[in-house]
């Protein structure tokens, strides 16, 4: 699944790219303060075996062409430790909780262009979470609080009309409560933060 989205993404940033050297030494007059979007981290559906039903609404305003502030709503389910990184130990037998976690996540976030469409970000995603056994019975409740850094480029696409922002990100939970033994057995050899890239879009107006 994850392979699927990143090479998704990386034909999405060649397209970009190709765009906008095909608009360079054009000025655009396409400001525009709202935009709407998603992730494609929401391609992950499409696996049958590990379906994280993941859902992610952006909704965003541009203070100034410069900064922008957000309001994000993602939910989805989880049966690994969030610490895992990619690689040999995802998804192996015995790293998996035993059951999962669902996640409700109002997030906001501040957006910061520096250079063209080179920019950085800072989200804070308040995660209320619902822990469930191997049965499907819930067995807690608990809280996140997930800080997210990335850095990226935003590519404009149909005289700014669309947008997509491929990125890299470090995910950072300082704060975390009521997470079950079971589950705490299996996330505690595993950091509290997350290397992940960002693959966002969007339609402006």
């Amino acid at each position: 699944m994850q392979n699927m989205v990143l090479n998704f993404g990386l034909a999405l940033m060649l397209a970009g790219s190709l765009q906008v050297k095909a608009q360079e030494g054009k000025k655009e007059n396409t400001y525009k303060k709202w935009f709407v979007g998603s992730s494609l981290w929401m391609l992950g559906n499409l696996d049958q075996v590990n379906n994280p039903e993941y859902v992610q609404l952006n909704v965003g305003y541009r203070i100034t062409p410069k900064d922008v502030i957000s309001f994000r709503f993602k939910r989805s389910i989880y049966s690994f430790p969030i610490g895992l990184p990619f690689g040999p130990s995802f998804d192996k037998p015995g790293e998996n909780y035993p059951g999962h976690g669902r996640i409700l996540a109002p997030t906001l976030g501040y957006q910061r262009f520096w250079r063209k469409g080179l920019y950085s970000s800072v989200y804070a995603l308040n995660a209320f979470e619902k822990y469930f056994d191997q049965s499907k019975r819930e067995i807690g409740n608990g809280y996140t609080l997930y800080l997210d850094f990335y850095l990226g480029y935003q590519f404009k696409f149909f005289k700014n009309r669309f947008f997509f922002e491929p990125s890299i990100g470090v995910s950072y939970w300082p704060v975390r409560t009521n997470v079950p033994e079971s589950f705490k057995a299996v996330e505690g050899k595993w950091p509290n933060y997350f290397i992940q890239p960002g693959f966002d879009f969007g339609f402006n107006f």
